[in-house]
C-alpha cells in the first residue's frame, strides 16, 4: 500500500507543478492581453487553476498525514456555470469587435498547449490509479481541463476570425440554402 501512496504523492506533486505553471502563465497574460474578452477568459482560467492547486494540496496533505485520499476536494468546485455560456455572456458584453493582437493569439495557443498537456497527464494517471476516490478526482480534473481547452479553442476562433465564430455559434445560414 505504501507504494501506491508514493505513486499518488508523485502524481499529485507533478500535477501541482503543472497547475502552478498554468496559474503563473494566466496571471502574466491577464496583464498583457489587449482584448477585453480574452483578458476575462484568462482571469477565469487563473481562478480555476487556483482551485486546482487548492484541491491538490488538500489531497496531498491528507495522504501524507492520514494515508487517505480525502473526498474533501469535492468541496472545491470550479465555477458554477457552463463554460460555453460564460463565453457567450462575455461576447454579448464586449460585442462583435475582437481587438486581438498576434501576441493575444499566441497566448491562447500556449494556453491550449498547456491544457492539452494537462488532459494527457491526467488521462495517463487514470489508468494507474487504484483508489476509487483518486479515480473520481482524476476524472473531474480531465473534465475541467478539457473544458478549459474547449474555452480556449472558442477564444482562438473568436480572436482570429470573429465572423466565423459568430457564424458557427449563431447558426446563421445562407438564404435559400
Amino acid at each position: 500500500m505504501t507504494q501506491e501512496y508514493d505513486r499518488t504523492l508523485m502524481m499529485l506533486s507533478t500535477a501541482l507543478d503543472m497547475e502552478e505553471k498554468g496559474k503563473g502563465f494566466y496571471e502574466r497574460v491577464v496583464k498583457t492581453t489587449e482584448d477585453k474578452l480574452g483578458r476575462d477568459i484568462f482571469a477565469g482560467l487563473k481562478e480555476d487553476e487556483e482551485k486546482h492547486i487548492e484541491r491538490i494540496k488538500k489531497i496531498y496533505g491528507s495522504i501524507k498525514g492520514e494515508k487517505v485520499f480525502t473526498e474533501e476536494w469535492r468541496d472545491l468546485k470550479v465555477g458554477d456555470k457552463d463554460l460555453k455560456s460564460i463565453f457567450s455572456e462575455l461576447v454579448a458584453k464586449y460585442g462583435r469587435n475582437a481587438k486581438a493582437t498576434t501576441t493575444d493569439i499566441e497566448a491562447v495557443d500556449i494556453g491550449l498547449d498547456l491544457e492539452l498537456k494537462s488532459v494527457k497527464f491526467y488521462e495517463d494517471q487514470l489508468s494507474k490509479a487504484k483508489d476509487e476516490e483518486e479515480k473520481e478526482f482524476i476524472r473531474q480534473m480531465i473534465l475541467e481541463e478539457k473544458g478549459h481547452h474547449a474555452l480556449l479553442s472558442d477564444l482562438r476562433l473568436y480572436l482570429a476570425d470573429p465572423a466565423s465564430w459568430f457564424s458557427e455559434h449563431e447558426h446563421t445560414g445562407l438564404d435559400g440554402a
